[in-house]
């Protein structure tokens, strides 16, 4: 039986996609009208189709789930269910009394937004020239929904939708060619998000246009030499950026080498970047590489880079000027061959007028700069974020299902996030272990309300004073230390985020400032700032 034969509707709905296919089409745009057509064809309450990548499912275009459903990432071995769909060449249909649990429990968007549990479910596995790409997934709340004509009609289905799977590969493909040639025209702009095939930490997660337009320029100059100077907030995940940049740089096969300049002791930094020899200070007891050397042919990212000390930074413009470095003691340059991509939360340019940073430095460093969007400019890409951080945290926990009830979806969305992404998992962590220690059984569909995300309390004005923060020093540089209620390491605690605090508003938030003025090692304050609780 061909799907023309099986009814009118079917008939129609074949030949609408046929259409489609002869059309161009955003890849994203293609596969959604896909999922929205099984939708209506199988009358089912959510259809996904998601992307098979190393041993999880990656959902692309869903129709019928909550909001968060495509920054979920599903691991194959979780989800008996999905596991079973792989395994099969033919239509897998779950009764509605299967003791395997569905990986969409809790997440159909339902009118009542309550969290009901799928009772009819049916997927198959889809090949694309001859291998596995994922899965198609349909799934209900009324049981019988997929009864054995809705299985019969799925498996003819399949040819059509992975002939749709690999037109929307080929396009996008053939879209990377010509925008590598030409750059973008109107309009593909939506499209020049750099393939993320890879799953792990080199994903980047969202699908707003600020995103989008980021991705494309990243992938537009990581295969130039230039350096790099990302910008943003704390939080905005600076690290992943840089380590996309050297991916998808023609150096992805060499080293990339992280550097936290916060955390370099100014006596030290020098040797960290540049090596030394034997006997150049008290304990080089033998030659030692540094971080040049160990990046060479590949990328090195200098994170925090207006915490380098002056002195380090005239070494530093050094090098970039004329490919050497030279180590500690010795007593001839060596060349390197690397690509520096810096990063900073902080004003270069204050810091430039403060004579906090060389200029010539900055200018070197800033021949590229990259500013990163801040999460709150972002859309929806907080709700997408925050199914990743879900489950994540449903899997660790070994939780069956956990979601966001309508309210915590809207204080997410309401909430500036001055953490950022870095916040947001925090947030979703922190209400998924209170949720937890209240006895919810971890067999049911657990929903985060609003309440457990604390978000009014994180969103209190940073100059609001509060009985546990430190005080900025009274006239003369004096503490004002209220009467100890506690014990004594809660008075030294209490003094310490006095004092540190106070050399930070003296110094503008300047980190290393404050630690020569504390006489304290960098990287030491900033482990002492997170014991506190004044840093993430």
């Amino acid at each position: 039986m061909t799907i023309v034969e099986a009814s009118p509707a079917a008939a129609t709905s074949a030949l609408l996609l046929c259409a489609d296919l002869g059309a161009e089409l955003p890849q994203a745009v293609r596969l959604q009208r896909l999922v929205d057509l099984l939708r209506t064809q199988f009358g089912c309450g959510a259809v996904a189709l998601l992307r098979l990548e190393e041993e999880r499912l990656r959902p692309v275009a869903v129709t019928g789930l909550v909001s968060d459903a495509l920054g979920r990432r599903f691991a194959v071995g979780q989800h008996p269910r999905l596991a079973a769909i792989l395994t099969r060449r033919e239509v897998t249909c779950f009764e509605h009394d299967s003791q395997l649990p569905d990986p969409y429990d809790g997440l159909l968007d339902t009118l009542v937004g309550e969290p009901l549990p799928v009772h009819d479910c049916m997927g198959v596995a889809l090949h694309v020239e001859g291998r596995p790409w994922g899965v198609l997934t349909l799934d209900a709340l009324a049981t019988g929904t997929f009864g054995p004509a809705a299985r019969q009609r799925l498996g003819q289905w399949v040819p059509l939708v992975e002939a749709v799977v690999r037109v929307a590969r080929l396009e996008q493909e053939l879209r990377t060619l010509r925008m590598a040639a030409t750059g973008p025209a109107e309009g593909d702009l939506a499209l020049a998000t750099p393939e993320r095939g890879g799953a792990g930490e080199l994903e980047i997660v969202g699908e707003s246009p600020a995103l989008k337009r980021l991705l494309h320029e990243l992938s537009v100059v990581a295969a130039s030499e230039l350096p790099v100077l990302l910008l943003g907030e704390t939080g905005v995940g600076k690290e992943l950026f840089a380590r996309l940049l050297h991916h998808q740089s023609p150096r992805r096969a060499r080293p990339l080498v992280h550097v936290n300049c916060a955390a370099l002791p100014e006596s030290l930094a020098e040797s960290e970047l540049f090596g030394h020899v034997r006997g150049a200070f008290s304990g080089a007891v033998s030659d030692r590489a540094g971080r040049f050397e160990a990046a060479e042919g590949g990328t090195l990212f200098l994170d925090e880079v207006g915490e380098l000390p002056l002195s380090v930074q005239a070494k530093l413009l050094r090098t970039l000027q004329n490919g050497e470095i030279q180590r500690l003691g010795a007593d001839r340059p060596r060349s390197v061959h690397v690509r520096v991509i810096a990063a900073t939360n902080r004003n270069l340019r204050e810091q430039v007028a403060s004579g906090a940073f060389r200029a010539d430095l900055y200018h070197r460093l800033s021949v590229y700069p990259v500013p990163i969007p801040p999460l709150r400019e972002r859309g929806n890409d907080v709700l997408v974020l925050a199914g990743r951080f879900l489950e994540l945290n449903r899997a660790r926990l070994g939780l069956r299902s956990l979601r966001l009830s309508p309210d915590a979806q809207a204080a997410l969305r309401r909430y500036r996030w001055p953490g950022n992404v870095r916040e947001l998992e925090h947030v979703i962590s922190r209400a998924a272990l209170k949720a937890l220690s209240r006895g919810v059984d971890r067999n049911e569909i657990v929903t985060l309300e609003a309440g457990l995300l604390d978000l009014d309390a994180l969103d209190e004005p940073v100059a609001t004073p509060r009985s546990d923060a430190p005080m900025a020093p009274a006239a003369g540089g004096a503490l004002s230390l209220a009467a100890p209620t506690g014990t004594l390491r809660d008075a030294v605690d209490a003094c310490q985020r006095q004092v540190l605090n106070a050399a930070l508003v003296a110094h503008g938030g300047n980190w290393a400032q404050a630690a020569r003025t504390l006489d304290v090692d960098p990287s030491n304050l900033h482990k002492l700032a997170r014991r506190l609780g004044l840093k993430g």
